[in-house]
């Protein structure tokens, strides 16, 4: 999507995942550059020719973080810390961080919070992303311009298939095994966001006057895609109507609940369209999932689990204990 803005994409990733895609890559959805690093060894030659930065990298989601706290603080805070600091040294003035909707963590289930809500991050992830957000904010100046986007849970397709997310995960065991299993109670709510949308909420930040963005937080959602678990689960339910919803009503599980405002996004970045939304969405999974034969096996086996992945690298010697590429 970056490049059909004509942007020119220079891309860094560590790799860990590759080799698990679910469809082959495409050319044209290839940056035009890849770097392949752990960006805790990210150097500034690395950003020659860069004029702005979205960042994403890092341990991405609550249970990868909860590996290991030390860690997670290393990967997601410090060496976001070190990238924002070459970026200033660089010049780089725009630099549009990832940061979670889970900072929030539990909130007042009647009341959608916004930006200037508290916040209140229970995991090791989502502290993680508040610690940059203050970080970044104390290094904003008239040369160096952070924005925080906030997001909501994304789910949708991509070639590397991700099965921990609540939309993907719960359409795939409804349509490979005929059951919706919700391991909570199905009360906590998540606001969710397409990936398509997610891009475009970046899209915006990076073509946005610099004013509307310096140092600014920006919930990345839509106001009407704030579900209960329990609601995506009888919205699955109806694209498969033969599946068995599941209640489980497991404890010791995730406690985060959280609906979201979303309207300040739509306000200040009237770039930023949103065009998917949850039926739509799980009709498009679904498809591809029929398409590209997604297999019970694949399913079990946790292939498209980022921390299952995370795990076996560690136990086949792939990487150490510190998430570092094994000699």
């Amino acid at each position: 999507m970056l490049k059909e803005e004509s942007y020119r994409v220079v891309g860094l990733d560590c790799n860990w995942f590759g080799g698990k895609e679910f469809f082959a890559i495409d050319a044209e959805s290839l940056p035009h550059r890849q770097i392949v690093k752990d960006i805790r060894d990210i150097n500034g030659g690395d950003l020659d020719g860069i004029h702005d930065v979205i960042h994403l990298a890092g341990l991405s989601n609550d249970p990868m973080g909860a590996i290991n706290a030390e860690l997670t603080e290393d990967i997601n805070c410090a060496a976001s810390m070190k990238l924002a600091r070459l970026c200033r040294e660089k010049g780089i003035e725009r630099f549009v961080f990832a940061s979670s909707c889970s900072i929030y963590g539990i909130s007042d289930p009647g009341m959608a919070i916004d930006e200037g809500g508290a916040l209140n991050p229970i995991t090791a992830y989502a502290r993680a992303k508040v610690e940059v957000e203050k970080g970044l904010a104390s290094m904003a100046d008239g040369s160096f311009h952070p924005v925080f986007m906030r997001n909501a849970t994304v789910y949708g397709l991509s070639p590397r298939l991700r099965l921990d997310l609540v939309v993907n995960d719960l359409l795939a065991g409804a349509y490979l095994t005929g059951g919706i299993n919700i391991k909570s109670d199905g009360t906590p709510w998540r606001p969710i966001v397409h990936i398509e949308d997610f891009c475009r909420a970046f899209i915006a930040a990076l073509k946005a006057p610099i004013e509307k963005i310096h140092c600014e937080a920006f919930n990345v959602g839509i106001n009407e895609e704030n579900y209960q678990v329990k609601d995506i689960a009888l919205e699955v339910g109806r694209a498969l109507p033969q599946a068995e919803v599941k209640i489980l009503n497991e404890t010791g599980g995730d406690d985060r609940s959280y609906r979201v405002d979303f309207s300040k996004i739509r306000r200040a970045l009237p770039q930023f369209k949103p065009s998917r939304y949850l039926k739509q969405g799980i009709q498009e999974l679904l498809d591809a999932y029929r398409r590209h034969n997604l297999t019970r096996a694949h399913y079990e086996s946790g292939r498209y689990v980022r921390l299952i992945t995370l795990k076996s690298h560690m136990e086949s010697g792939r990487l150490d204990e510190n998430l570092r590429a094994a000699d």
